[in-house]
């Protein structure tokens, strides 16, 4: 098959072709595939074209004259691929997954998830506070229970301290009636549909003992610190009259019907 090729073009190349033999006088085959020449090209031209059409014969390359002409890479790591033709396998460019796409750096990011390609992830992980959404590290929005604290989008709306199971109001309601405390703390909204309560006489009696961490997460938070003064409680007594609670020494007293005398008012959540 070479001794054909070679009958059209003796003189132009013959040095390229390994085990050269001059071809008898024969008519020679019109198909350049047939003939040898099965290689779309070769490494910067180095070989023989089809003298009648397309394709190449590149001849036998060692390994190590591919790596002198820069075939020097595998492309065999995460997300890449060769670019390019080939020599003995190798290639001189490497291309990357359109999937990595991400340079992970800049506020927020921690680095990148997984490995890289040509400097870039397909995914970053974020620093705390921030979260990983849309392709990028975003400041976190949050929401519900946070430790000590209760967040609405993004905002503290209530605090705890110790071994509390409920969460204070950032504000109390200030001074009230009996008659408009229980509808008050209803219609007292911690984020939504999420409402408050008023609280019983033992829960009063637990924000006072953490009176002291409660206030300074109040204040840390952009709240109002307990005062000193009579709370309301959810808590009743006899002829159905609900106890106070005197938040500056923790005593409680029993509530004697007196409509025209008002105390603070401070809902609660029970999440």
């Amino acid at each position: 098959m070479i001794n054909n090729k070679l009958f059209l073009f003796v003189g132009t190349g013959l040095s390229l072709v390994p085990n050269i033999t001059f071809a008898q006088c024969v008519s020679p085959v019109q198909d350049c595939y047939a003939l040898g020449y099965t290689q779309p090209s070769c490494p910067n031209g180095k070989g023989v074209k089809c003298p009648f059409g397309a394709g190449w014969y590149c001849g036998g390359i060692a390994v190590q004259d591919c790596i002198k002409l820069g075939y020097d890479k595998d492309c065999t790591g995460a997300g890449e691929r060769g670019s390019g033709e080939t020599c003995n396998g190798k290639y001189r460019f490497c291309s990357c997954d359109a999937s990595y796409q991400y340079t992970c750096t800049g506020t927020g990011y921690a680095g990148g998830t997984g490995f890289a390609c040509g400097g870039k992830y397909t995914q970053c992980s974020c620093s705390s506070g921030y979260e990983w959404k849309d392709g990028s590290c975003q400041k976190q929005i949050l929401n519900g229970a946070q430790g000590d604290l209760y967040y609405c989008n993004g905002t503290v709306v209530g605090v705890k301290s110790g071994n509390m199971n409920f969460y204070v109001a950032k504000h109390d309601l200030g001074q009230m009636s009996w008659y408009s405390v229980i509808s008050a703390c209803q219609n007292y909204s911690f984020c939504g549909n999420l409402k408050g309560i008023l609280p019983t006489l033992e829960q009063l009696k637990t924000i006072y003992y953490n009176k002291s961490s409660l206030n300074n997460l109040l204040s840390a938070n952009g709240g109002t610190k307990l005062t000193s003064g009579w709370y309301w409680s959810s808590t009743y007594g006899k002829y159905s009259n609900p106890y106070l609670m005197e938040m500056s020494d923790g005593n409680s007293y029993l509530w004697s019907g007196d409509s025209y005398y008002s105390y603070y008012v401070l809902p609660v959540l029970e999440p």
